[in-house]
């Protein structure tokens, strides 16, 4: 949900209206989604005017804000902190600015930390982001050692877990990450062949249009053999009419979105809690995404889940 109250995403909205326009009172329909008269006359009155595009959140940003600090005085705020890197306890005074609104403003431009600027140039370098859903996928395999029926070292102990972990094998978690939304999309696998890579970007294609990311224009991976020279790889870029890009040679920061999406993916859910069998992990990794994508705040997004920004393309929540 884009609005941390709100009780129906955009589908449910699209269930209300039809409900109505299927000749239901619309006091009737409120009442069985849990939401006011007013509010459901509101999702009627905007879908008759806007259509579906009017099912989708505004943003709550007033319309004008007379007391915001004026553009100006902003813009002199971030010269200082660029030239002189000056913190907000040096920059108020200058300005004669409590250093509480030097801070606003500092985030509000995304410089409130010196370790995101380019010491020499000042210019923004912590963090990029494409403009809209689907412009950029993210991919990379994470290899995890599998669990042996009774649990590994984390329940019988390391000694004990050593031994029992022996020829166990490995799983290959592919995952895809949406830049600009940071929805996610997993699958576990026994191996990372040509064959299953090109097979895991076909359904991950399909599981984004399905939530409304209709068109993926480039796919970034890493410099793996399947994705450098696999036929079938390519066959399912051109099949999704995508374009495969290739990180830096030893460079993984550039596939950095979907490297943090695996330390999540370890911390929150292989390693989340001490699981008995490979089969009982596997299973949970379904619950996982569904929390990622549809509830988990995201701190890159403002606080908001990933679904957010695909429901609100151009970002206004974060």
């Amino acid at each position: 949900m884009s609005h941390r109250n709100a009780r129906l995403t955009v589908h449910g909205r699209r269930i209300l209206v039809a409900r109505v326009l299927a000749g239901r009172p619309v006091a009737h329909v409120a009442a069985e989604m849990g939401i006011s008269r007013p509010t459901a006359h509101k999702w009627v009155r905007r879908w008759k005017s806007e259509g579906d595009a009017g099912l989708v959140d505004r943003s709550s940003r007033p319309c004008r804000t007379p007391h915001r600090t004026p553009a100006a005085v902003e813009e002199r705020v971030c010269d200082l902190r660029r030239t002189r890197k000056l913190g907000p306890a040096r920059i108020g005074p200058i300005l004669g600015l409590p250093a509480s609104t030097v801070h606003r403003v500092l985030t509000r431009h995304r410089l409130n930390r010196l370790a995101w600027l380019d010491r020499p140039t000042g210019i923004v370098i912590r963090r990029y982001e494409r403009e809209r859903p689907g412009e950029l996928i993210h991919i990379d395999v994470k290899k995890l050692g599998r669990i042996p029926d009774g649990g590994g070292h984390k329940i019988l102990g390391r000694q004990a877990g050593r031994a029992t972990r022996n020829n166990a094998g490995f799983d290959y978690v592919h995952s895809a990450v949406d830049d600009h939304s940071r929805l996610a999309y997993s699958e576990i696998h026994p191996d990372e062949k040509v064959a299953t890579c090109a097979a895991f970007l076909t359904r991950a294609a399909a599981f984004f249009a399905g939530l409304g990311i209709t068109r993926i224009e480039r796919v970034l991976t890493d410099n793996a053999w399947a994705y450098r020279k696999g036929l079938a790889w390519k066959q399912a870029l051109a099949d999704i009419g995508a374009t495969g890009k290739l990180t830096r040679p030893y460079r993984p920061q550039t596939n950095g979105k979907v490297e943090r999406f695996n330390r999540t993916l370890a911390d929150e859910w292989a390693y989340q809690r001490p699981y008995t069998t490979n089969n009982e992990r596997t299973a949970a990794l379904a619950d996982f995404l569904h929390t990622y994508n549809h509830h988990r705040s995201h701190t890159a997004l403002g606080g908001h889940p990933p679904i957010t920004r695909v429901n609100n393309p151009a970002g206004q929540y974060t």
